[in-house]
């Protein structure tokens, strides 16, 4: 009767434990896609239920968590739908500053993106994909500096 109870208690544990893991797991994330400047355009905040992303370094990610300051008429809405790392280097939302161009900027600019990028973005907000403009080269061919296994959250599974 004892050896019955022990077991139960055993099983019971491992059940239980079995249970925590399984809340405490989580799935990895969606894999990570390639946007165009069009398909990125999509998600801009205009449509509700839409997820909202915006790019920054080449970079997509979805803010939509912070839709107060992303969504629909709110304040930073205009660097949505768009690679807007110059934007995000400058603090600026004037639309001639809202492009992936980085030419130009100073070293005050270029250090502030890279503070933003890595403290807010990345901490902040899930990675969902990359701009074309990050992997192609603007005649269209591949940009030879782009290692897909140096990116963020890339499982060479998930792209084949």
């Amino acid at each position: 009767m004892a050896t019955a109870r022990l077991c139960v208690l055993f099983v019971s544990f491992f059940v239980t434990l079995a249970e925590d893991m399984k809340l405490k797991y989580k799935p990895s994330s969606k894999p990570v896609r390639l946007f165009t400047e069009e398909e990125l355009n999509r998600y801009d905040g205009s449509e509700e239920g839409q997820p909202i992303y915006m790019a920054v370094k080449g970079v997509v990610f979805d803010v939509t968590k912070g839709k107060e300051f992303y969504g629909k008429d709110a304040p930073y809405n205009a660097l949505v739908g768009k690679d807007s790392t110059r934007a995000v280097a400058k603090m600026s939302l004037d639309p001639e500053d809202l492009t992936s161009d980085t030419t130009g900027l100073t070293e005050e600019q270029l250090e502030s993106l890279d503070d933003v990028f890595e403290g807010t973005y990345k901490k902040k907000y899930p990675i969902v994909g990359y701009t074309a403009s990050r992997i192609l080269n603007q005649d269209g061919s591949p940009n030879k500096n782009f290692k897909p296994e140096d990116q963020l959250h890339f499982q060479i599974r998930d792209e084949f």
